[in-house]
């Protein structure tokens, strides 16, 4: 059959899949395109707790039953024209063409780093990074692992690693006390939250918890041995094995820009029914604004409600989808970055890993009033196989540059994507695997 779709989605996390479900009841051709080898994306891939694990299987038995085609492993790099985009398939290396009437842009978000002395050593690791191999099979029983930087996942992941064996030495939040207590007061509010916050803390009793705290440098001989910590006053030091560092999450705007959605406030601009800039696209969860998960599945409902047509129950959601925006808002507020973890590296602090750009290079051009494109251009900061995707966050934050531009391929694929025809049509048989 065609691969032609009323509603191509990209992306099944929780967003993606709520938006697949919604479309579906309207009886049209829906399919989800993902890079990963099945749905769940990689907030319910490492899980929030045991509080999750009733949301997530509900929307996985409804994801799977609805009738929406899931296309896993297909990364998106290229939309060569208006209702046309491009997806490489590792398991057959193969580009495919997939046309569509209306598109739902569901990507999601991903871990912000900061450079400072010592990030790169063996042992420092992504908070969410380090999760996600511990559920691919690595042992972290008996290892001393101190869990820092900001945000909400810190909890999530340091109860995970404690529950696989990890001996959680102390969480790190850098934000302070007294700007998380608004947040709290939004959690009253939500009593579903309330019990995975109380659940977090049963599952981490007996762990330091440190508010307005930050890692100043990792520190070992060839791999981490210990990282040096500060609460603004003091610095004292933790031997640990590893450090789980994140600074929040950032929104995936790469195939937002890429389709020509406007981004407002970094993140991509949507109207009630979570339309874009763009006729015919539609953009829910985390790229719209990081708010939970309970933002994002509603949505994604809206937005497959609207992109099937069925406004009238799209805006039965709205007021409860604007109430979630608003808790987004709050806890980007209480976990804003604190002036001091912008000024941890020194002069040979390598900011682009996959390029050794240091700071001391990429400052030189912010004080001659530099841009993103200039850095990339004398430094090649960005140009490695990331592509901007660690260090863009960091360069951001650190120097207030935005990447100008984002161009095709959007990832990087191998040499036959460029030398065979985009394939538009697959058997029948293949597709009814897929739907399994």
């Amino acid at each position: 059959m065609s691969m032609r779709w009323d509603v191509l989605i990209v992306g099944a996390g929780p967003a993606g899949m709520a938006a697949a479900v919604a479309a579906s009841r309207g009886r049209l051709r829906v399919a989800v395109l993902d890079d990963n080898a099945a749905a769940g994306g990689q907030i319910w891939r490492r899980g929030l707790g045991e509080t999750a694990e009733p949301a997530k299987q509900k929307m996985l038995h409804a994801f799977k039953e609805c009738g929406a085609v899931l296309l896993a492993g297909r990364r998106v790099v290229q939309a060569p024209e208006p209702g046309v985009l491009e997806a490489w398939c590792d398991e057959t290396n193969v580009l495919e063409r997939y046309h569509y009437d209306r598109l739902i842009l569901a990507t999601g978000a991903r871990e912000r780093f900061l450079p400072f002395p010592g990030w790169t050593l063996p042992g420092v690791m992504g908070a969410g990074g380090l999760q996600a191999l511990v559920r691919g099979g690595y042992d972290v029983r008996g290892k001393r692992v101190v869990v820092a930087g900001t945000g909400p996942l810190l909890m999530a992941v340091a109860a995970h690693l404690k529950h696989d064996g990890a001996k959680v030495v102390a969480i790190c939040e850098q934000a302070s006390m007294a700007r998380m207590l608004p947040f709290a007061a939004q959690l009253a509010k939500k009593p579903s939250k309330i019990l995975q916050a109380v659940a977090l803390g049963a599952n981490l009793r007996g762990v330091s918890y440190k508010t307005g705290c930050w890692p100043v440098a990792a520190i070992g001989n060839g791999r981490l041995q210990h990282v040096e910590l500060t609460d603004g006053r003091r610095r004292w030091t933790e031997q640990c094995d590893l450090l789980a560092c994140g600074f929040h999450l950032v929104p995936n705007l790469e195939l937002p820009l890429l389709f020509g959605c406007r981004v407002e406030n970094d993140a991509v601009a949507v109207n009630a029914m979570q339309q874009t800039s763009v006729a015919g696209v539609y953009c829910a969860g985390e790229p719209t604004g990081i708010a939970g998960v309970d933002a994002a599945l509603l949505q994604g409902e809206i937005a497959g409600l609207a992109a099937a047509g069925n406004t009238g129950g799209a805006e039965k959601l709205v007021a409860r989808s604007k109430a979630e925006r608003a808790f987004g808002e709050a806890m980007t507020s209480a976990f804003r970055l604190r002036d001091e973890v912008l000024r941890l590296c020194d002069a040979n602090t390598i900011v682009c890993r996959c390029e050794d750009v240091s700071y001391g290079s990429l400052k030189a051009l912010a004080d001659e009033k530099n841009n993103w494109t200039d850095a990339k251009l004398l430094t090649r900061c960005g140009m490695g196989p990331c592509q901007g995707r660690v260090c863009g966050p960091a360069v951001e934050a650190l120097f207030g540059w935005k990447n100008a531009s984002v161009r095709p391929p959007v990832f990087p694929v191998p040499i036959a994507a460029f030398i065979t025809e985009p394939q538009s049509e697959f058997d029948n048989q293949q597709a009814l695997q897929e739907m399994q």
